[in-house]
């Protein structure tokens, strides 16, 4: 079985080094010198590390194939995933961006959209996924908000907060434009 556990960014100075969006809760073990990781979507088949850093919170990696930034640049959106055999089967809410992919997103037993993609972050992890009229959607990848994943019946079921799924909308940006409107109405009496 192979889980993904990076994604390239852009190049980071001339020596060939990589940003890597992190898509592990084990950074520290899957990028470890000499480890090979499968590439995907790249140029190509696999890498081998050779160095991986920390430049604040982005992680910098360096592989024993790539000496420039021009190679480097060839990697850029490329996935890295390793190859893994003894994968826990357990019943946690822990998830891969692979298993929710494409998972269609439900509210109140309607379909509001399909899962694109998993952003892991520091703080919390965010699902993103693309809503019937094709906006981007970012939510809180928490019980609260995310009650039940099934991938088996291919469904996620949201709760998000009232609002949510409005924020960024043109409709969302009327509504506050009238929302203004009115309250200037009001303190002009």
């Amino acid at each position: 079985m192979r889980l993904q556990v990076a994604r390239i960014g852009k190049p980071h100075g001339i020596r060939g080094e990589v940003t890597a969006q992190v898509q592990t809760d084990n950074p520290e073990e899957r990028f470890t010198p000499g480890v090979e990781i499968i590439v995907v979507d790249g140029p190509v088949k696999t890498l081998t590390v050779k160095n991986a850093r920390w430049n604040k919170t982005i992680l910098l990696l360096s592989f024993q194939e790539i000496s420039d930034r021009n190679q480097a640049e060839t990697l850029r959106g490329a996935r890295l995933e390793i190859e893994v055999s003894d994968v826990p089967e357990d019943d946690s809410d822990e998830w891969y961006e692979h298993e929710l992919l494409d998972l269609k997103v439900m509210l109140d037993g309607q379909q509001v959209g399909v899962i694109t993609g998993l952003r892991t972050n520091p703080a919390q992890d965010l699902l993103v996924f693309e809503d019937n009229d094709g906006q981007e959607i970012y939510l809180p990848f928490v019980d609260e908000f995310v009650p039940d994943v099934d991938p088996e019946a291919g469904i996620v079921v949201i709760t998000p907060p009232a609002g949510l799924l409005t924020l960024n909308s043109d409709e969302a940006d009327d509504e506050a434009q009238l929302d203004n409107e009115n309250s200037s109405d009001q303190e002009e009496r």
